[in-house]
């Protein structure tokens, strides 16, 4: 713990705003395991079991199955299903059960698009700060040399040691922050694939019905 408080202290003034990157990133890199975690139910498998129990027990039962679960897609297919039980049967309209899907999709995946923008960043911030940090350390590191008036190489060592060591705390940060980043875009953008294929899935049986 001493050496870890040491180390950071070594890093002058840019640390601070690294450890700030580090407790943000972080947090959110957790929050979304545990959204993503929450996400065991797959619309495609979920969309083939509603269809089925629409078509054999009707829209009443169908809307019931989907108050079960407390996931988005069972969020964005009960408002179609009711909009369903809405309609006279003869006038179902696609665009109608479109724009629900639609309106409930956007409110559902934007909030598993969450904090993505912001890991971007700071997978983006973290490695500039910390060349940042080097820079002002290779200043401070030259103006002690000049003030020393020779060129030792303890001094120097010394120096560019200090000033390397934002560098690498902020490549420290930014590699797992992109890492995670990339892994939460392939998970989201898989779930709106997946989403996608099971909404159109049940507006065909609800436009057959």
């Amino acid at each position: 713990m001493q050496a870890a408080i040491e180390f950071f202290l070594r890093g002058k003034w840019a640390m601070w705003p690294l450890l700030f990157c580090a407790i943000i990133g972080f947090a959110y890199i957790i929050e979304r395991l545990i959204t993503f975690s929450r996400l065991r139910l797959d619309p495609e498998d979920f969309a083939e079991e509603l269809i089925e129990i629409f078509k054999k027990d009707g829209a009443s039962t169908a809307l019931e199955y989907c108050r079960q679960f407390p996931s988005p897609a069972a969020r964005v297919f009960g408002p179609a299903i009711e909009k369903y039980k809405e309609q006279d049967k003869r006038t179902k309209d696609k665009q109608v059960f479109e724009e629900v899907m639609t309106r409930y999709a956007t409110r559902e995946l934007a909030f598993l698009d969450r904090g993505m923008l912001i890991l971007a960043s700071l997978a983006n911030i973290a490695p500039m700060l910390g060349f940042l940090g080097t820079v002002s350390g290779m200043i401070n590191a030259f103006d002690a040399i000049a003030l020393a008036g020779t060129v030792e190489a303890t001094l120097v060592a010394a120096g560019i040691s200090e000033a390397l060591i934002t560098t690498a705390t902020g490549l420290c940060l930014a590699i797992p922050i992109s890492g995670a980043h990339a892994f939460f875009s392939q998970k989201v953008n898989g779930y709106t694939r997946s989403m996608e294929e099971a909404a159109a899935a049940l507006m065909d049986a609800l436009l057959e019905a």
